[in-house]
Formats: C-alpha cells, structure tokens, sequence
C-alpha cells in the first residue's frame, strides 16, 4: 500500500481554515486516489517486511436499482391471442319525436331496424428483444472471500440487466411517443404528397399549437426560441394555454385528433407529459413570482428530460427535438428554430399491448456455466383516433 507523509500539506490546510493565509496552489496528486483497473506491483505489497501481498479489505458492487422515467401509459398484457382489437362507436343523430305529433287517423311504425354505427380497429404488430449473459460459479469463487461476496456481484450482474431492460422498454415507450407527436405534426401541419410531406414549422394549429407563434402575434420584438423558454411572460402564457387545452379536452369534440373522431378524455384518463426544460421554468420561474402559486399550476404531468436524447450538451436543440421517420413513413425532423415542449394526449392514444418478459435458462454441463436470455415481446400502438395535442415553439425563418 502506497502510504504519504502529509504533514506540510495538512498544515498549510490548517492555516487556509483559520484564515491565516491566503489561499495557495495545493498539490492534491498524494491525497486522493483515482483508483486503477489493476493493483500494481509496487504498491500492492506490505509496508513491514515488503514479502506480503495486502489482501482486499472490503468489496463495494456499484448495484443500484434504476427506476427509469418513462411517461405513465396504458399497458396491457395476456396470455393467448395476439390481435388487440378496438371498437367504438358514434353519437346517434336526434330524429323528430313524433310523441308530441299525434295526428287522427295517422299509422306510427315502430318496426323500422336502425343500425349503430360501429367501427373496429385491429393492432397485430410486435417488437422484441432479448439480453444475454452468462453467469459461473466455480470459476470465479477464488476471487471473492465468502459466500456473501460471490452472492452481492451474482445480484450486481442481474440487477445490470434489469437496469438495461428498463432502460430499453424506456426507450420504445418514448418512441411511441415520439411517433404520435410525428403523426400529429404531419397530420396538421403537412403539406405536400403523402410520404414526403414538409411541416411548416412556424404555423400552428388545434392539435399542434404553436406557443410561440401565438404569444409573438403582434409583438414588435418577437421572441425566439432560446429566449421564450426563460421568458417568465411567455412561460406564464404557454403555461395557461396548456392547461386551457386540457381543460378542453374533457368535451366531447372531433377537433382534438387526427382521426376526427367524436371524444372526450376526462381527467383521470388525461396524460400530461413535459419537456423539463419547460416545466422547471414553469415552476420556478412562476411560482417564486406570485402570491397565489395555486393559480398558474400546470395540469398534473409527467416531464422527461428529452424526447429522443440528450446530444451531447443537453441543450434544448438537442432535448427539445425529435427525428424520426412515421409508422405512416414520413420523415419529421425539428429543426434548430423550433422545439417540442409537451403533449396532452388520452390514456388510449398509446400504449403498449400484449407484454411479455420472460427469461429462460441454460446449463453447459461441459463447460459448467449457465446462460440466462431475458426476453421481452411487446405491441407498442398508436390511436390516432383518441385525443392528442402537442405543445410547441417554431420561429419563423427569415
């Protein structure tokens, strides 16, 4: 073990607390140690008579449980069949109730047969994925000291592949996400031939608003991006808006998905979920400037720290962005004037259908270890049908 006399240091420390001295260049190269993947030679011997190897003290695994963040959505699963089939139906049309004209002499048929009108829609898709590894027991018994120590690292390597499954399944729901807010965008604000529409990204609509579009309307110093995400005015607008579509939301109305479909979403079905850029802004930015912070709320929600990664600053044209191509294979890509902000969206607009983990083992009496697959089946969907709007900001290009 490699052991340094620090008396000068600890000293010249000493005076820096009291205030004795100014503060000084300090060496730190003895004090802490960064670690190294392997213990050298030179160090790794006793300090007394310089023949003992130093034996290993205590073994911390790095197990922790990682709980993901994906958004909450509906999820389903059973045991036969594979088809998820979805029915519903419209609001029958009022007719002349004849019961307040009554004529002599005049015949009321009752036999007529009036159809509902019923519509079916059938998801049969799956995605899957499997993680191996391979675990031994007497081969790696010589490196640990007890029975608890081999135990502890068995835990760390099948808590590591829970992890990457949570990580994985985190992923697919945000991507089904992703794909509706693709969907809806095309759906609302594409033009052009089907397959290679282009979405103005400075225009806004019902089901994909423009936040900033609308907050800059008439403004003489229009604000962009980077500026109205920090803007307490501009949060304090988007803010209401949200929650003013939210509000909507919850009567019945054909303006609220693409589908044109009549729906409403009451509260305990309404998903809310939002780009934390945009909801630590709202938090903080308006609650520590008002006297009455239970009055600009956001709706309950969920918020994600991006929606299809965090590049490699976190910046907002990096987290407040996606590019994909659709399940309806068009390309949707924001670009740097623009970023998603949040979506409201019904319970049964996404979800993932028909789930399935499992893991299945298997021995290699030979070689004498055994290899586990963890295995996961899943039908993520989208309804584009159900109620879904997306929260924006584009700025006009010049």
């Amino acid at each position: 073990m490699k052991v340094t006399q620090l008396y000068a240091l600890i000293n010249s420390v000493t005076k820096e607390a009291l205030g004795e001295t100014i503060v000084v260049n300090e060496d730190l190269s003895n004090v802490v140690d960064l670690g190294k993947a392997i213990i050298d030679q030179a160090n790794g011997l006793d300090n007394y008579v310089r023949k003992l190897v130093d034996h290993i003290g205590k073994v911390v695994f790095v197990n922790r449980i990682y709980a993901g963040s994906a958004p909450a959505v509906l999820m389903d699963s059973w045991e036969f069949g594979s088809i998820l089939e979805k029915i519903s139906t419209d609001l029958p049309e009022a007719s002349e109730n004849d019961s307040w004209n009554l004529v002599d002499g005049e015949e009321y048929s009752q036999d007529t047969f009036y159809q509902p009108k019923v519509e079916a829609k059938f998801f049969n898709s799956k995605v899957t994925f499997e993680i191996k590894l391979s675990f031994t027991e007497k081969q790696v018994k010589s490196a640990f000291s007890s029975a608890e120590q081999l135990n502890g690292f068995i835990s760390m390597l099948v808590q590591s592949v829970e992890n990457s499954m949570t990580v994985k399944t985190d992923g697919l729901i945000m991507r089904a996400i992703n794909n509706m807010i693709a969907e809806t965008l095309v759906g609302e604000l594409g033009t052009g031939a089907v397959g290679s529409k282009v979405i103005d990204w400075s225009a806004g609509g019902v089901r994909a608003v423009n936040l900033l579009a609308l907050y800059n309307a008439g403004k003489t110093t229009p604000l962009t991006v980077q500026q109205a995400i920090i803007d307490p005015d501009f949060v304090r607008f988007a803010t209401y808006q949200i929650s003013l579509v939210s509000d909507r939301m919850s009567k019945i109305s054909v303006l609220f998905n693409s589908g044109k479909k009549q729906r409403f979403t009451p509260d305990d079905m309404k998903r809310v979920v939002l780009l934390s850029d945009f909801a630590k802004a709202s938090d903080i930015l308006l609650l520590s400037d008002t006297r009455n912070p239970d009055r600009i709320t956001l709706p309950a929600h969920d918020s994600v720290p991006y929606w299809q990664g965090s590049g490699t600053d976190y910046g907002l044209t990096s987290t407040g962005v996606i590019d994909v191509k659709t399940a309806s294979g068009e390309v949707v890509k924001t670009p740097a004037t623009a970023a998603i902000i949040g979506v409201v969206f019904d319970r049964d607009a996404v979800g993932v259908a028909n789930l399935d983990r499992r893991v299945t083992t298997a021995y290699n009496a030979r070689a004498e270890f055994y290899t586990n697959f963890y295995k996961m089946d899943a039908g993520y969907y989208n309804d584009l049908s159900e109620n879904f709007v997306v929260f924006f900001l584009g700025a006009e290009t010049e």
